[in-house]
């Protein structure tokens, strides 16, 4: 049997269109929406680090859908698209037709603003997710790597960690306030670097923490998210200083500083 193998799980691409059940602000950057619908019959997110693409309304209010054409999804002809951004799920509820979002604060762009705003019986478009990417469960450690976009994919990964797995996460966040309780049954240690005013797009916490920690004994698998080009730089390190083989790092742009769409190698 191969060590360390990982797998990709295709799921059907289905569109549904689902209603704000309850809106929690978590942390002064971090609202929690819960949504529910019959739609979600079916719904399936296998892994921590799943996207489902989210669907806002429009400038009519409207949700309008793209189908999905032979060069990718397409808007129907003369319609106003839905504005559509990338989420991790942080939660399903199969039997209580319950999905919980977290959303990350940052003052503008569409999603952040429909979450501020978000109040029971609003309504949101949410499509896939396309594949689950499921990671080998035979390391000898995990190190989760990621700034606060990556807080819902940790703290869901460690959620469901089993008992035995060891976890090494560096969490970057906006201040102290924005740190959130996490638990899991594995053994796992916290390092929560603050910017305390410095821009998440130019701040060097992670890398400088990431460079600091000594080279672990054993095979770990490393799992970075954040800022695109911030990544890259981990995962570079990572690989030309640390001689980590390529397919022991899953290195993820959840965001782009020029605010282009995110990233994945």
């Amino acid at each position: 049997m191969t060590r360390h193998e990982h797998r990709m799980v295709r799921h059907q691409l289905a569109m549904r269109t689902l209603e704000v059940l309850s809106s929690k602000r978590m942390t002064p950057h971090m609202q929690r929406i819960t949504l529910k619908g019959e739609q979600l019959h079916g719904f399936v997110s296998a892994s921590p680090d799943d996207h489902v693409k989210l669907l806002f309304p429009n400038a009519d209010g409207e949700l309008v859908f793209p189908a999905l054409g032979p060069n990718g999804p397409e808007f129907p002809p003369g319609s106003k698209p839905s504005p559509m951004r990338d989420y991790t799920p942080r939660e399903h509820d199969a039997m209580r037709n319950e999905l919980i979002i977290d959303f990350v604060l940052h003052g503008d762009g569409p999603a952040s603003t429909w979450a501020e705003q978000a109040k029971p019986g609003h309504r949101i478009g949410v499509g896939g997710p396309r594949g689950s990417f499921l990671i080998a469960d035979d390391f000898d450690r995990y190190m989760l790597i990621g700034d606060e976009t990556a807080l819902p994919a940790i703290g869901r990964r460690l959620d469901e960690m089993p008992a035995g797995a060891h976890v090494v996460v560096l969490v970057e966040i906006p201040e102290r306030a924005d740190r959130q309780p996490l638990g899991s049954q594995a053994a796992f240690e916290v390092t929560w670097l603050e910017r305390n005013g410095i821009e998440a797009a130019s701040s060097d916490l992670l890398e400088s923490a990431l460079r600091e920690l000594p080279k672990l004994p054993g095979d770990t698998f490393y799992w970075i998210a954040a800022e695109s080009r911030r990544v890259r730089t981990m995962r570079r390190f990572l690989a030309e200083d640390r001689g980590v083989p390529k397919e022991w790092i899953r290195a993820t742009g959840y965001w782009k500083a020029d605010g282009s769409e995110e990233d994945e190698d």
